[in-house]
């Protein structure tokens, strides 16, 4: 059979965290869990035009059309498998990645530098995140575009070029993006079971009379980030039985940095704040510079 060339949307959808699935419950249930998003993933492509190009172990690899189709049927996937749960009271989450441009078609496959680089797209997406290229943000109609933000510009081994990364929107977030920055102070002095948090001229201090605090974009949480990759109502901190719970509700995750040197990421997940550390809301350390949340805990 002949290769023929069209311009055509290449999407990868990637069950994140599957090999721990596997581990955690046993091949039999965590193979059930993924078919079942599989499904859900390739009924939703083909709703919207789409054509399912092949499955890789986790991933599905679909064409579209258009740019268009692919961004609704991207976000699309997303809220079905937030509102389905396919895996039960185990969260499953899904990353995809996308970009537009030729495609060589050839037996039902699909090649070509647009396939290759939608791909890489995805393996720099996180849980619950859609990021796509500057090819498929100029095919969008402006109403798509509020959907829509840059993330950063960033390079591939083996492209000669770099390339501007965008993430599509696909819950209720606005796009605020004006940065604040950090200053320097001297380290607090703190009574038992009080956590203390510092952001710019912000200091909270969590205890027995003020028992949680707010984090994220919105101007009703406690410490205001105005970064576009953090979340209006982004993550929550938590006093409880003389613990600080942290719990991430975002959509890009936050990144807690402990006084030890271990650095974890929560995708709506919780974890117990102790010592002294900084956390970072959307973007990692690296990311991030200094423009970071710190803490400590006595």
């Amino acid at each position: 059979m002949s290769t023929q060339s069209q311009y055509l949307a290449i999407l990868f959808a990637d069950i994140s965290g599957s090999t721990a699935l596997y581990d955690q419950l046993g091949n039999e249930v965590a193979m059930r869990m993924v078919t079942r998003t599989l499904a859900i993933l390739t009924r939703v492509a083909l709703d919207h035009q789409g054509k399912l190009i092949k499955t890789i172990g986790d991933e599905i690899m679909c064409t579209f059309p258009d740019a268009v189709c692919a961004v609704n049927a991207a976000r699309a996937m997303q809220l079905e498998v937030d509102n389905l749960r396919p895996g039960g009271e185990h969260q499953i989450h899904v990353r995809i990645g996308l970009h537009y441009g030729e495609v060589l078609l050839e037996r039902s496959d699909a090649f070509g530098d647009t396939v290759n680089l939608a791909a890489r797209i995805t393996a720099i997406t996180r849980a619950r995140q859609i990021l796509t290229t500057q090819a498929v943000i100029r095919e969008l109609p402006e109403a798509m575009l509020s959907r829509t933000r840059p993330i950063r510009r960033t390079e591939f081994r083996g492209m000669a070029e770099s390339f501007e990364v965008f993430q599509i929107l696909w819950e209720q977030e606005d796009t605020t993006s004006t940065r604040i920055g950090m200053q320097t102070y001297r380290k607090p002095t703190l009574s038992r079971n009080e956590l203390l948090l510092r952001y710019g001229t912000k200091v909270i201090t969590l205890s027995e009379q003020r028992r949680s605090a707010t984090l994220g974009r919105a101007e009703d949480c406690d410490i205001v980030i105005m970064d576009n990759l953090s979340s209006r109502q982004h993550a929550r901190i938590e006093f409880n039985f003389g613990k600080f719970l942290l719990t991430d509700h975002s959509v890009n995750g936050t990144f807690v940095h402990f006084s030890d040197g271990q650095v974890i990421e929560l995708n709506h997940q919780q974890i117990l704040l102790h010592g002294g550390g900084a956390i970072s809301l959307g973007r990692t350390f690296e990311e991030a510079g200094g423009d970071v949340i710190e803490y400590l805990t006595q």
